[in-house]
């Protein structure tokens, strides 16, 4: 079965399961484990890789770097930038120094990380100047919700924007009322963080629910696939889980061609209901 890709809306097509890489480049004795994890990831097709600025201080960079050398041509490249360096002459220090980490000479999607005390005009301005010098190809944001985004909007360039970065699982669903339907109205992806509730206390919660590990049993697959199959069940959602054991990359690029029923949707959503109203923004 084909597998899953989501497009931005300058046309670039991206598979609907990535890599993320929060938590890799902490322990030197895990580095190996990292680098091999995203080759082994881009073997499998997860050729869009999701790291930052403030991942381990940098260290996620230099493990992405290491893994893409001598196949950066195959790699769909995002960073993230901190918000007190999201404008003028910090801005392009601060990816410069994010490209030194990567071993590359441009990356293709650089987000603004989260909103801080930087006017978003200024941030605007600065990704601009970055996209001009060939420092990067698109820029987008991350943890911004539908207020931010309406805001952006009306910024001159705003629009340019190609993606908004989110935590979203199965049990964190509050995009779903206002967030996710305007990113749709305007062909914006939407970048799913911890997809599998990875860094927060739902993990268990959602992996381990019934109605997820019985989808999964008759399918024949692992709950973590299932909760990875519900999170792109739209052609808006691309998904950067984190592995690092070559099981769980596997089972991750796999779920690239899972595609679950209109029946298994209603169940894990009766399971795991939306909010009926507004919620803010969840953030880890």
């Amino acid at each position: 079965m084909k597998a899953k890709t989501v497009q931005f809306p300058d046309g670039t097509s991206v598979p609907a399961i990535g890599q993320g890489t929060w938590f890799m480049g902490e322990q030197r004795s895990e580095r190996r484990a990292e680098v091999d994890a995203l080759k082994q990831g881009l073997d499998a097709g997860m050729t869009l890789i999701d790291t930052a600025e403030m991942y381990a201080d940098g260290e996620a960079e230099r493990v992405v770097g290491e893994a893409i050398a001598g196949r950066r041509d195959e790699v769909y490249l995002v960073s993230k930038v901190y918000p007190h360096h999201a404008g003028g002459e910090k801005a392009i220090t601060a990816c410069e120094q994010s490209l030194k980490r990567l071993q590359t000479d441009c990356i293709d999607l650089y987000l603004l990380h989260w909103r801080g005390s930087i006017p978003l005009h200024d941030t605007v301005a600065a990704m601009e100047k970055l996209q001009q010098s060939g420092k990067i190809r698109r820029w987008g944001v991350s943890n911004l919700d539908t207020d931010d985004m309406q805001e952006l909007w009306k910024i001159p360039g705003g629009q340019e924007c190609m993606t908004d970065q989110v935590l979203y699982h199965a049990a964190s669903r509050g995009i779903e009322f206002d967030l996710l339907p305007w990113c749709e109205e305007h062909a914006v992806p939407v970048m799913a963080y911890c997809p599998l509730a990875q860094a927060g206390k739902l993990r268990h919660d959602v992996l381990d629910n019934p109605v997820m590990q019985k989808i999964a049993a008759v399918r024949g697959v692992s709950s973590s696939q299932i909760a990875l199959a519900w999170v792109t069940r739209t052609r808006n959602v691309i998904a950067i889980p984190k592995a690092v054991q070559p099981q769980h990359v596997k089972e991750n690029a796999a779920a690239l061609a899972l595609f679950l029923t209109d029946e298994e949707i209603a169940m894990i959503n009766a399971a795991f209901p939306a909010p009926r109203g507004k919620t803010s923004l969840d953030m880890v």
